[in-house]
């Protein structure tokens, strides 16, 4: 099929299309050690001799940048644009504030093109940059957690996704916290959600701070035609730290899922017929009662969720239990476990934390090696093939955050892993053959974050119906705030 723009027609498209990937890229965080962090490319193509190896990277020239999330200049949502392509992968650096423009032109050796100091956020009043997506009209908007002095405040920025000019906030109507997004032009909304304030999350988690309201519950529901506010919907308690928002990757869809962190939730969401959105709680992880750790009912902390392209299959992961799993979502009203696997975790069997009550399991998982190597840490950011066969898996969280829970992930670099997904019946069987170690960097351990693919992924790009116009003039329900 020829292409007109950068990525694919549909996601069915790129999940039937899309070649198996051979290269991943992947930021390396060395916050408070005294070097930089880096993009690291991978070599993740079993017929090459440098499968599994580290084959370039990239250092930045600052200190302390805390790269986090990254994303593209373009996406499938410009597909029908043949002057686009996806050249540029933007890294927002979470710490600092920083915006670093990537060229990926030559994938194996990737290379910078600009950097966007600081002091261009907060001279429109944000700081803490977190999700990068392109926009269907020529822009790149990344979503912002902190005002101009690291307080809490959630909103958006944009840039033209050639230059890299900034072109000012998306919105004057900003949330108390900020986090993730997704927006669906063709249904005139874009949805956001909450992590907290940066200047608790910044120094580690701490219970006073969860109590004193420092940790978000929303989800904030915006006209995408107005770049207005239209609605907020509280998750309450069951809902803190609402982070990963994903809508079906049907662009006709008007549903998705959100990830609620600290007590492992997720969240249907979806259209009324009013034109207002809605939430329920469809997944739930019970916590477990335990001695040796940090509070007496250990949550699951879920970190990460994503979404297969066929809209089949929900995974996320539970770091603080130390498990993957994958639920059949064909019916979104009710998902049905389909595949679970442990791989580490803060339960482990002879580690620091004895389970007196737990009701799911009727033991603590076992110590999970690969390739003569402990897991030590807990499986975090996930990271689907097109193909939905493969799920690639690294452990760190956020270092303030890894130091207080995964000490030794710190101290002995991140792992790599690669999950084998049975997309027929279900199910998820770790590949012993596939290891990437950071801890045997050439200048030291390092913290592995989110993975991405040349040509893109199941995370980073949104689909709009053939033949929709950017901005749909349809009417706008009336604000609920």
């Amino acid at each position: 099929m020829a292409t007109k723009g950068p990525g694919y027609p549909s996601p069915l498209a790129a999940m039937r299309e899309g070649p198996r990937e051979k290269l991943v890229w992947l930021p390396c965080i060395r916050t408070n050690t005294g070097k930089p962090d880096y993009l690291a490319t991978v070599d993740v193509d079993p017929t090459s001799p440098d499968f599994c190896k580290v084959i370039h990277r990239l250092y930045l020239p600052y200190l302390d940048d805390e790269i986090h999330h990254t994303g593209w200049n373009t996406c499938s949502s410009c597909y029908d644009d043949p002057t686009r392509v996806r050249n540029r992968l933007v890294m927002p650096a979470l710490g600092s504030s920083r915006v670093y423009i990537i060229d990926i032109s030559e994938e194996k050796k990737p290379k910078m093109f600009k950097i966007m100091e600081p002091e261009v956020l907060k001279s429109h009043g944000v700081s803490h940059p977190h999700t990068t997506h392109c926009l269907p009209n020529g822009q790149v908007m990344i979503s912002t957690l902190g005002d101009a002095n690291g307080e809490g405040k959630g909103s958006f920025i944009t840039f033209d996704s050639f230059t890299f000019e900034h072109t000012g906030p998306w919105t004057n109507m900003d949330s108390k916290y900020g986090y993730d997004y997704w927006y669906q032009p063709t249904h005139d909304v874009l949805i956001s959600t909450e992590w907290g304030c940066p200047t608790a999350f910044l120094k580690g988690f701490a219970p006073e701070d969860l109590k004193a309201g420092k940790y978000g519950t929303h989800l904030n529901v915006y006209s995408w035609s107005q770049r207005r506010l239209m609605q907020q919907i509280d998750l309450g308690p069951e809902g803190v730290m609402p982070l990963e928002i994903r809508f079906l990757h049907d662009p006709n869809a008007t549903e998705g899922f959100v990830g609620c962190a600290l007590y492992a939730n997720v969240f249907r969401f979806y259209r009324k017929e009013d034109g207002s959105y809605a939430a329920h709680k469809v997944i739930s992880i019970p916590p477990k009662k335990v001695e040796g750790w940090a509070l007496p009912d250990m949550p699951g902390i879920m970190t990460d969720i994503l979404i297969s392209l066929d809209d089949r299959f929900l995974y996320f992961s539970n770091w603080a239990h130390g498990d993957i799993r994958q639920y059949d979502i064909t019916d979104p009203t009710n998902p049905k476990l389909a595949g679970q696997i442990f791989l580490g975790g803060s339960i482990v069997k002879g580690g620091p934390v004895k389970v007196i009550h737990d009701t799911e399991l009727d033991e603590q998982p076992d110590p999970v090696y690969i390739q003569g190597r402990q897991i030590k840490g807990s499986p975090q950011m996930l990271q689907l093939s097109l193909d939905g066969k493969r799920l690639y898996v690294t452990d760190s969280l956020f270092s303030p955050w890894d130091k207080q829970f995964y000490p030794e992930v710190v101290k002995k670099g991140s792992l790599m892993l690669q999950i084998d997904v049975d997309t027929e019946k279900g199910g998820l069987t770790l590949n012993t053959n596939f290891l990437v170690d950071f801890g045997k960097e050439p200048d030291g351990p390092a913290l592995a974050h989110e993975i991405r693919y040349p040509g893109g992924d199941c995370t980073s790009d949104i689909w709009l119906p053939p033949g929709s116009t950017e901005c749909p003039h349809k009417k706008v329900p009336k604000s609920t705030l």
